[in-house]
């Protein structure tokens, strides 16, 4: 007996509309790779990891459509960027790793990022790895899915629920420091010294590090170990450490303060992501299974011999019709959910907007301020530099971009 061309494909519609795919989530407690031998202190290499781009969408309707909450999603710039430099440093593989405000001169390797997406079930970054020569190591985007445990209360507080990205992030870095010489190291960190000394006194320095056509930095020599001129630039680049670790003393309270009301928000989305996910693919399934029913069912009566006796076809419209029917009824359902991750994001924006810290006797706000202050304080150093030597303080170099 041959099943009706249309009733086959009613069949197909509901079987279609009706699977629902499941993954086994788990959270990834593993510690990222350490060097496979032992390094000089020499060769350790200083990384600096830039606060995110937060990637917010420039209208309303975009940041609504992608789920976006701009305050939620400048902090979770801020707190990332700790967690990250949390745990390269655990490793053992670099020398100093800081949280910084900006790229800067001031470390050999620097680390800057993007957030793609972001919520309680999936978090997509990109991240960009450049040394100091301008040699960029890698741009890799990493994509992650947080199991439903992750976010229990026996899970320590340094297991990020998204702890893969960060921790493929730290093996990447390590492969590519591997393939690295001992003199291309020692080069490295030549260069961000002499970079550094260029920013303060281009006079004194222009000579030992050039600029590529490409974006590029070459060392072409360096001072004597007693120039008085060098010993004067690592006193300023000690001072701008001093202040790189005092932000990252704050980086690090900030973090402690924003963790639970996060952790909170980022359980409360998992499940309204997730299903938000779920009723979307629904609604798509079922839309095209019904247009299909639809059409099958029109073939179908066109087919017949007796179009309005043939009852098949009229189920299959019908039944695709309900289809139809049922996607929008999910699409709606889909806009609820949505609605409902701007609220969370609304409820929780008021426990974790960046705080304020003291810094030089004034009290100053984390988002914006601190790059503010960052750059003021270069321009204080500067002034010192040159009251050192007697001399008026030229005008400040520009400042430093990501792809350093």
């Amino acid at each position: 007996m041959r099943i009706p061309t249309s009733a086959f494909t009613v069949c197909l519609a509901l079987a279609l509309a009706a699977c629902v795919s499941e993954s086994v989530r788990t959270v990834d407690m593993t510690p990222p790779k350490q060097f496979s031998g032992v390094q000089d202190e020499a060769l350790l290499l200083d990384v600096g990891v830039a606060v995110l781009d937060p990637n917010i969408p420039e209208t309303f309707d975009e940041q609504v459509e992608q789920l976006v909450n701009p305050d939620i999603r400048r902090a979770e710039a801020q707190f990332m960027p700790y967690f990250a430099k949390n745990l390269l440093q655990s490793t053992g593989n670099w020398g100093a790793v800081r949280v910084v405000p900006r790229a800067t001169h001031a470390v050999d390797v620097t680390v800057t990022g993007k957030i793609l997406q972001s919520d309680g079930e999936r978090l997509n970054q990109e991240f960009t790895v450049t040394d100091a020569r301008g040699v960029v190591w890698f741009t890799k985007t990493y994509r992650a899915e947080a199991s439903k445990y992750a976010y229990s209360p026996t899970v320590p507080p340094d297991i990020d629920p998204f702890q893969a990205n960060y921790k493929q992030l730290a093996d990447d870095m390590l492969t590519y420091r591997e393939s690295l010489d001992e003199a291309t190291v020692r080069t490295i960190r030549a260069t961000a010294e002499m970079k550094f000394a260029r920013d303060f006194s281009p006079d004194a320095f222009d000579a030992h590090v050039r600029s590529g056509p490409d974006g590029g930095f070459e060392l072409l020599r360096l001072p004597a170990e007693d120039d008085p001129m060098l010993a004067r630039v690592r006193r300023v680049r000690e001072r701008e450490y001093v202040f790189i670790d005092t932000l990252d003393e704050h980086y690090a309270n900030y973090h402690r303060q924003m963790y639970g009301a996060y952790q909170n928000w980022r359980a409360a989305t998992y499940s309204e992501a997730a299903s938000l996910r779920e009723l979307k693919a629904q609604a798509r399934t079922r839309t095209w299974a019904g247009v299909a029913a639809i059409g099958a069912g029109i073939g179908g009566i066109y087919e017949s011999d007796n179009p309005f006796i043939d009852a098949t076809g009229l189920v299959a419209i019908g039944a695709g019709a309900a289809l139809i029917k049922n996607a929008v009824a999910k699409r709606n359902e889909a806009a609820m959910q949505a609605e409902a991750l701007q609220e969370l994001g609304v409820a929780a924006e008021a426990e974790i907007m960046p705080h304020t810290m003291e810094l030089e006797n004034e009290t100053v706000r984390l988002q914006g301020t601190v790059d503010e202050q960052y750059e003021e304080l270069r321009k204080i150093l500067r002034q010192l530099y040159f009251e050192d030597l007697g001399l008026p303080t030229p005008p400040a170099p520009e400042a430093p971009e990501a792809n350093i």
